[in-house]
């Protein structure tokens, strides 16, 4: 361990230090890069406090008394040099966050805490560099005055040659700051960070054929800040890795993310947790709300929650079949390969895996339909759906198809289309199958096109007149058929189930359920509306009256919107959904 923290110490101070190409700032002199040699020692033992690594920290304690020392020079000498850098010199020596991480631990980690969450991972698109003849400009987190821009050139002595990106930094906040970048073009991804007031310069040796070239010279190269800076982040990192634990932190981590961005509340309700269910009172069409709070799915679900307002992450829908025995239709079933496909269980079968197998702990609704929407459910085409999607793959396709509607109203800041472009090609250099399976089929269908990779979809985007963020709102079809067959996510597969069964008519043919999220689900008025219908052991031991029977949880579950709203043709289409509200445009 110590090892690797004085190969941290060196290898930052050479970073810092070979980054001398290009044109330099008027404030290169012996004092400054003796000031700039105890930052990083500074930023290295912030780093060792905050990793709790003892041992790095002692060895630069003696380093972080020079610091003060220098600082308190530096900061009250009345001859400083009159070439002292821009701005940077008359700025506090520390800020107090930048401090916070060399207090005890009790003490810096609640701050650190509240002022940092799982949210400060994603990075802030900035704007995009091209060209020398267009510079662009923008406010950091740590240097408030920063420009980039693009020169082309062929040291590679390849076909279409390479490129230098210049960053240009300058009025940094305080002596102890930093910036970090991602930067991305359709074919990469990279990064870096910066702590000195000056140009630096970021090198694409060569690009990735015509393609990449001619997409960056038109495009440039996006440039991304990570606005919480380097301990933010490393503190994001801390706060997005218990969401997906299966562990108590894990689940409190879940309900913690929920209660801050969306305003959920997680009342406890009263004991027994579990309902006693006569399934006599379950019908066919009933519908299954699934919340999951810790775990894998757990960490996923609250994440997609974030993004589309909904306050369940999972559905099913119960069936009875011509002997009146119940099942469950289920889009994201786990078989014995491992595999999330559609299946069609026994009622008794699901409710016990829920019960002792699930370690998610799932909290449930039941959804019981209106007698008058029951009236028209057509059973028989029912099953026929779910028979003949059984065993078919969970809907990987279209799932984030049904999230995104617009261009800018269904990203939760920092979050935009740039974002989940860089995402995207991170994932597809990582994962192709992945990708492949995730969003490139879909895509290809709304440019008509097959066999495109990312890049190439993105390029293909802008030949068309289009753009990449337009490419994503498209709306998804219900009819559209994959290489593994029709998909639908679990929402969509039972919407599907009940477009088929009559549902949705008479406008079933203008209405594509695979654009529909989980909260576009429960808040159609097919359910039923007077809390004295219900069965009477729903909610028998809650002291609150819900429209709807919890059947599992420890917490009160809560469906904003619930039953309110009336179908009609091109529902969610194009919707947008903002935290904390998510409120909606009428009949988008």
């Amino acid at each position: 361990m110590g090892t690797r923290k004085g190969a941290l110490s060196l290898s930052a101070i050479a970073t810092f230090t070979s980054k001398t190409e290009g044109p330099q700032s008027n404030n290169v002199d012996t004092l400054q890069g003796l000031f700039h040699c105890l930052r990083v020692l500074a930023i290295c033992l912030l780093f060792s406090k905050a990793m709790k690594l003892r041992l790095a920290a002692k060895l630069l304690s003696f380093p972080l008394f020079l610091i003060l020392i220098a600082s308190l020079f530096l900061f009250f000498s009345p001859s400083l040099p009159q070439d002292w850098g821009d701005a940077d010199s008359w700025k506090a020596p520390f800020r107090a966050m930048d401090l916070l991480p060399l207090l005890p631990r009790r003490a810096a980690w609640p701050v650190l805490r509240s002022l940092h969450s799982a949210v400060d991972l994603l990075p802030t698109f900035v704007g995009s560099a091209s060209s020398p003849e267009n510079v662009l400009e923008w406010k950091g987190a740590c240097f408030y005055k920063n420009t980039a821009w693009m020169e082309f050139h062929n040291k590679s002595k390849s076909q279409f040659g390479g490129g230098t990106l210049h960053i240009k930094t300058s009025e940094a906040h305080s002596w102890t700051c930093l910036d970090l970048y991602v930067f991305a073009t359709p074919y990469r991804v990279t990064w870096d960070y910066y702590f000195l007031s000056r140009e630096h310069t970021l090198d694409f040796d060569e690009w990735e054929g015509e393609a990449e070239y001619e997409y960056v010279k038109n495009n440039g190269v996006s440039i991304f800040l990570m606005e919480s800076g380097m301990l933010g982040t490393l503190q994001a990192l801390w706060d997005v890795f218990p969401l997906f634990t299966n562990t108590g932190w894990g689940e409190s981590s879940n309900l913690a993310f929920l209660k801050k961005h969306m305003g959920a509340t997680f009342e406890e309700r009263p004991q027994p947790w579990i309902s006693t269910i006569n399934v006599d009172d379950i019908h066919s069409g009933d519908f299954l709300a699934i919340s999951k709070i810790r775990g894998r799915w757990g960490g996923f679900e609250t994440l997609e929650k974030w993004v589309t307002g909904a306050y369940a992450g999972h559905t099913a829908v119960c069936l009875r079949d011509s002997e009146g025995k119940l099942w469950v239709g289920e889009s994201g079933h786990e078989n014995e390969k491992g595999e999330d496909v559609i299946a069609i269980l026994p009622w008794d079968e699901w409710w016990e895996f829920e019960l002792t197998k699930d370690d998610s702990n799932p909290h449930i609704a039941l959804l019981p339909l209106h007698p008058d929407i029951r009236a028209k459910f057509n059973n028989t085409a029912a099953w026929e759906f779910a028979k003949s999607m059984s065993d078919k793959p969970y809907g990987y396709h279209n799932m984030i198809f049904s999230w995104i509607d617009t261009i800018s109203g269904n990203y939760p800041p920092p979050l935009d289309s740039h974002v989940v472009a860089s995402v995207m090609t991170m994932w597809s250099n990582i994962q192709p199958a992945y990708a492949a399976n995730m969003w490139n089929e879909a895509l290809n269908k709304r440019l008509g096109t097959e066999g495109l990779d990312l890049p190439d979809i993105i390029v293909e985007a802008e030949k068309s007149g289009s753009s990449f963020d337009e490419l994503l709102t498209i709306p998804e079809q219900d009819d559209w058929v994959y290489s593994d067959g029709k998909s639908t996510s679990c929402v969509a597969f039972v919407l599907e189930l009940y477009k088929a069964a009559g549902l949705f008519d008479p406008i079933a043919s203008s209405v594509q359920v695979t654009e529909f999220t989980i909260k576009d689900a429960y808040t159609l008025n097919f359910f039923e509306n007077n809390s004295s219908q219900l069965p009477d052991w729903c909610n028998k031991y809650d002291n609150v009256e819900l429209p709807y029977c919890q059947i599992k949880g420890k917490y009160r579950m809560e469906l904003p919107g619930y039953n309110t709203m009336q179908p009609y043709p091109h529902m969610n289409e194009n919707c947008p959904s903002l935290p904390p509200d998510y409120s909606r445009t009428d009949y988008c």
